[in-house]
């Protein structure tokens, strides 16, 4: 190998240059990255905490997105007919909580001095029925809306699904689909920068293990948290027992067979966590449920 005058081999030095060009794709990197995290910031009417929800993501975007998405889900997992008992409870259900929206949405939105968007009157509501053994709903952006019939047996009465859809139509209202594609493009960059600086896919691994335990999972866990505040306001508000939550979420556990992961390596609280947070949130919920029920000829549907 050919040595400079000074007697040092030529590898050094080129190892230097890239090493530092490695930093400087960094850094521009981490640049890029700050400003889309500034620039498509905002505030949550409904929770007061800041969220980022990248500026070209429209509601009509993820109404499209989560209406493709249902079509598909409901090609797959035909849903009982809309004249089945369950399909009619469940519809029933769905429609006292929908009709409440927009007031528990006022409500929630001045308790932080802001205004609802009310981005639900641009909703198309449905809700199907799929037979399954899955104890699981969900609800699109754009307001489409399932229940598995698993999920029956678990919640037993009314209230209890009430919560339950509650929570699934929160996620909606509160866009958490967006956030959570936000929060994939951001995760995009910082892949893209350790692929141009040269990182090996042993590295690239540990970067986003740290990412997933110290960000995303966390910020997962948080929306649950939101949507489990915002759903109970809105079951309250639509005249069922919020304090149906607790036991739900106890047969929820029982459920699962006590075999869950830890909260750390979870996009969902643990189950007991969960049921302090609904515990310390019932003053507000009956509250709500003061405020908001309107009771006369309201009865909740049978299970």
């Amino acid at each position: 190998m050919r040595q400079d005058p000074l007697g040092n081999g030529q590898q050094g030095p080129r190892r230097r240059r890239g090493g530092g060009l490695r930093w400087w794709v960094l850094i521009l990197f981490a640049g890029y990255a700050a400003w889309y995290w500034f620039s498509n910031r905002s505030t949550d009417p409904y929770t007061g905490e800041t969220v980022l929800i990248d500026e070209s993501i429209t509601p009509q975007d993820e109404k499209a997105l989560g209406l493709q998405a249902f079509r598909e889900i409901l090609a797959q997992e035909p849903p009982l007919d809309d004249n089945a008992e369950i399909s009619r409870q469940v519809s029933e259900i769905a429609q006292r909580l929908i009709a409440k929206v927009p007031e528990v949405e006022d409500a929630l939105a001045a308790e932080h001095g802001m205004t609802s968007p009310h981005i639900e009157r641009h909703f198309e509501w449905d809700v199907a029925v799929i037979p399954s053994e899955q104890a699981n709903a969900f609800c699109l952006p754009g307001g489409k809306m399932a229940v598995y019939t698993g999920l029956v047996p678990v919640a037993q009465n009314a209230d209890a699904m009430a919560v339950v859809m509650g929570h699934e139509i929160s996620h909606a209202l509160l866009r958490h689909g967006a956030q959570r594609m936000t929060e994939q493009r951001l995760a995009q960059i910082g892949q893209m920068a350790g692929a141009v600086s040269g990182m090996d896919a042993q590295q690239m691994q540990a970067v986003m293990a740290v990412y997933g335990y110290g960000r995303a999972l966390p910020y997962a866990r948080k929306q649950e948290t939101q949507a489990d505040e915002m759903g109970l306001m809105l079951a309250a508000a639509a005249c069922f027992d919020p304090n149906e939550a607790i036991p739900l979420w106890q047969r929820m556990e029982a459920a699962s067979g006590g075999s869950s992961q830890p909260e750390y390596a979870s996009t969902h609280p643990d189950p007991g966590t969960r049921i302090e947070r609904l515990q310390a949130l019932m003053p507000k919920a009956l509250e709500y449920r003061d405020r908001f029920c309107e009771a006369s000829g309201t009865t909740a549907p049978a299970m």
